[in-house]
């Protein structure tokens, strides 16, 4: 198999499908025109320093196959290098059922079967299935991965976004009321209120991906040239194609008027609405939509078990764990991960139907344990930059290596900020059960902070 089959654009579809969600852009809408504030923020301060520390690490000599795995193992060990891609592999296992939540509510939207989204055993049943069939798909490897990326990115990502920019162009030329206040005041939030913190670390958030695709750099025709040059161009699209977003939707749809729960739909509609009747467009672009996140779920899917693959070829865990198959792809792991996904899906659905709480915690719980892995990220490159900066590579931030620990320290200390911050129990958990929610959020943290370091002393004594 040629390996070296993976074009710049490829990659780049890879990873936007992984980073840029555009039914996130309802959620950005309802913080006002501060949304562009932490837009900017978080990606001057968080995402610029995960894109320019990450352009560096794939590009060092040795650097390019494992993606995390092997820039944490270089720099800080290969038990640090395994932690960082188990962080991020337990981090998809919980957010993957979250994602297929989002292509559950559009089939329901379509074909007007609500039951599919309302019925908690239905809504499971759905999520397994939808996650089985992309984990099949995902195990005939790397090309058939790209191909999907390439058609969610493009039908689920870039026509619905350029769809939505031009209707609000119209909406606008039109005379149509503008529902958002542009101006300083509503540009800078109170950053000394709580919620406004919360709110930031939830925009820093949407930035977080980016790095998964890593593994896939040696699949790369020229990585060493093409890894900077895609990881650039994706910064300036994220950015730019999230604060347009949440700009159109802030501008057409009243912000009370706002639904999470019908999320980008409810801004097409609304937006369509003012032109005629054209649901049949709207259901059209829910079908693309779906298409996106398809994409994304697929791109995450192999993207961890990857670095995890090599973790388990060095001898960190059981090596026939690690088995690949004749695509290439890291199979039984695929199948552990599926097994994980399932069962998280079974305790998000059934136990948000009963207690909010247990929905809360596994969010939380996914943005504190991946809040983690960028720990070992930032530290990584610091330990690159000041013990191994003689190493040849092709991409250097800069020459100076005080600008490169300044960057990387940024990267560092927002993301402690963010870790911090995370602890707060959301505004929905009842004031009586802070307590416990906070306890029990915390013992399970630590359960998955020391699960990866148990697995390899586990694994290290049955070799014996």
């Amino acid at each position: 198999m040629n390996k070296k089959n993976l074009s710049m654009f490829g990659f780049l579809f890879l990873t936007s499908s992984i980073l840029i969600e555009i039914y996130e852009y309802p959620t950005f809408a309802t913080s006002g025109f501060n949304s562009i504030f932490y837009l900017l923020v978080g990606g001057l301060f968080w995402f610029l320093p995960v894109c320019l520390c990450a352009a560096e690490m794939a590009t060092v000599e040795g650097f390019q196959e494992g993606g995390v795995f092997t820039w944490t193992s270089n720099t800080l060990g290969k038990k640090l290098g395994f932690a960082h891609i188990f962080y991020q592999f337990i981090v998809f296992t919980i957010g993957a059922v979250t994602m297929i939540y989002f292509i559950v509510g559009a089939i329901a939207y379509v074909t007007g079967i609500e039951a599919i989204n309302s019925n908690p055993i239905l809504k499971f049943l759905s999520v397994i299935i939808i996650f089985w069939i992309i984990t099949y798909v995902q195990l005939k490897g790397i090309n058939k991965t790209a191909l999907i990326a390439k058609i969610g990115f493009i039908g689920g990502i870039l026509i619905p976004a350029l769809f939505l920019f031009v209707l609000t162009g119209i909406y606008i030329f039109k005379g149509y009321p503008i529902h958002l206040v542009m101006d300083k005041n509503t540009f800078f939030p109170n950053l000394h209120n709580k919620s406004s913190l919360v709110v930031l670390v939830s925009f820093m958030l949407s930035y977080m991906g980016l790095e998964v695709s890593a593994t896939h750099i040696n699949d790369m025709k020229n990585p060493k040239r093409d890894y900077p040059r895609a990881i650039i161009i994706l910064l300036i699209l994220a950015v730019l194609l999230s604060s347009m977003g949440a700009l159109s939707i802030g501008m057409v749809v009243p912000k009370s008027e706002l639904s999470l729960n019908q999320g980008v739909f409810q801004a097409f509609s609304s937006l369509l609405n003012h032109f005629g009747n054209f649901n049949i467009v709207v259901k059209i672009l829910a079908i693309l939509l779906c298409l996106g996140s398809i994409a994304e779920v697929s791109a995450w899917i192999i993207g961890p078990s990857r670095g995890l693959s090599l973790a388990g070829e060095k001898g960190l865990f059981d090596k026939r764990i690690a088995k690949r198959n004749k695509n290439d792809v890291a199979s039984y792991i695929l199948i552990i991960q599926g097994v994980l996904v399932t069962i998280w899906a079974f305790i998000i659905t059934f136990g948000a139907g009963t207690s909010n709480n247990s929905f809360f915690m596994a969010m939380t719980l996914t943005v504190i344990v991946y809040l983690t892995a960028y720990f070992l990220f930032f530290l990584a490159y610091i330990k690159l930059t000041l013990k191994y900066d003689n190493l040849e590579r092709k991409y250097r931030i800069s020459k100076n290596k005080f600008i490169k620990l300044f960057i990387g320290i940024i990267g560092l200390i927002f993301t402690v900020i963010a870790f911090i911050i995370s602890f707060i129990p959301p505004s929905g958990v009842k004031e009586s059960q802070v307590t416990s929610y906070t306890s029990l959020l915390i013992i399970v943290f630590i359960i998955i902070l020391l699960l990866p370091f148990i697995i390899m002393t586990i694994s290290k004594k049955l070799a014996k």
